[in-house]
């Protein structure tokens, strides 16, 4: 227990000095320079009892991982991510000003996603001397997250020579177990008819070519329904038309949001759609997938012998970048995040410390 105590005071500490860093997505370089120096430190220290730990830099992206990994083991990736959002314009305190009352840390980026990143390092260090995991330990420290920057994860991915089995995204879940996260696709349509003279009834009519590819979108179902998410997710959220009350529109505009399962790719989304409409349907971005943790995978295995709660999280983060298997969990309440006068509660932080490290010590 005063071990315990001992990582939670310094989890805290860190926490609060990262606060006080700006770190707004593409701005994170002083917080990865910051947490680079503290973290090579700790390497350095730890290193004595196990064998040299590594600390890289990609971009402001932090990575750590032991020299030395065993062959015969697979690769487990620690990962929260270093940036936030901009303050709320409500705050009533100075965001980069944190603070302790009443047993939490008030300051931006605390609970979103501060919180994940000091416990994940304290499991790290905990952890990574320890010679009977079933796993290498691997940290990564991610950039870019809540823009879905290119420098981030998915630069890691695409560049980093070492690349895990399996992963851990910190994120504030309640430390429940998010065991699947749905993607985001949006498509931007685009109906062409031909202008005319409305009191001569002339011309082709963009308008009643959006409204009827529409209606083909809004009653589209998808055959595959997801075990864990249930069925695709679409909804037309915007159109835009018309120049004059007189004038045939000859272009007409409109939005579709769908949330996708992991039963399809979104180049496949939306190949089905383009080809049951009129309208040029372009995608926004590609590449925000739907992820789900396989069912008999040694993460879900061990989330079923803990017992811990599992949820479908509403939110995308750097899972959607990875090609591997992952759970999505860590400390805080996702409602809390993104929102003025942000905080975690310190027992939040201990007991993240503690859900780490035990759930990596039972993966088999």
């Amino acid at each position: 227990m005063e071990k315990i105590g001992h990582m939670t005071a310094s989890a805290a500490e860190l926490l609060k000095r990262m606060v006080a860093i700006p770190s707004l997505s593409f701005q994170e370089e002083e917080r990865s320079t910051f947490l680079f120096s503290e973290l090579l430190r700790r390497a350095e220290e730890t290193s004595a009892q196990c064998g040299k730990i590594v600390v890289e830099r990609l971009c402001n992206n932090i990575i750590l991982y032991k020299e030395n990994l065993c062959s015969s083991k697979p690769v487990l990736m620690l990962n929260s991510h270093i940036d936030t959002v901009p303050p709320a314009a409500a705050y009533t305190f100075d965001p980069y000003m944190p603070f302790e009352k009443d047993g939490a840390i008030y300051g931006l980026g605390t609970n979103d996603d501060g919180a994940s990143v000091v416990s994940q390092i304290e499991a790290f260090f905990h952890l990574v001397t320890d010679e009977t995991l079933a796993v290498n330990l691997m940290l990564v420290l991610s950039a870019e997250e809540e823009r879905s920057g290119a420098s981030g994860m998915a630069k890691f991915v695409e560049e980093f020579p070492l690349q895990p089995d399996f992963a851990i995204i910190g994120e504030p879940t309640g430390m429940e177990a998010a065991v699947a996260e749905r993607g985001l696709l949006v498509l931007d349509g685009t109906a062409t008819g031909v202008s005319g003279h409305a009191a001569r009834n002339e011309g082709v009519n963009a308008l009643y070519i959006a409204l009827d590819d529409i209606n083909t979108l809004r009653n589209y179902k998808f055959e595959k329904k997801s075990p864990l998410m249930g069925d695709v997710k679409l909804t037309v959220t915007q159109l835009n038309c018309g120049t004059a009350h007189n004038v045939v529109p000859a272009q007409a505009t409109f939005v579709v949001d769908i949330r996708p399962t992991e039963q399809y790719s979104n180049p496949e989304i939306l190949e089905l759609l383009q080809n049951r409409v009129k309208s040029q349907l372009k995608a926004r971005n590609l590449k925000n997938r739907s992820s789900a943790t396989p069912q008999g995978h040694p993460l879900m295995q061990t989330v079923e012998e803990l017992g811990i709660a599992k949820q479908i999280s509403a939110t995308t983060s750097d899972w959607m970048k990875i090609p591997y298997p992952a759970i999505k969990m860590g400390p805080g309440e996702s409602a809390r995040s993104h929102k003025a006068d942000e905080f975690i509660k310190i027992e939040e932080i201990q007991g993240a410390i503690e859900g780490y490290i035990n759930f990596i010590k039972h993966i088999k």
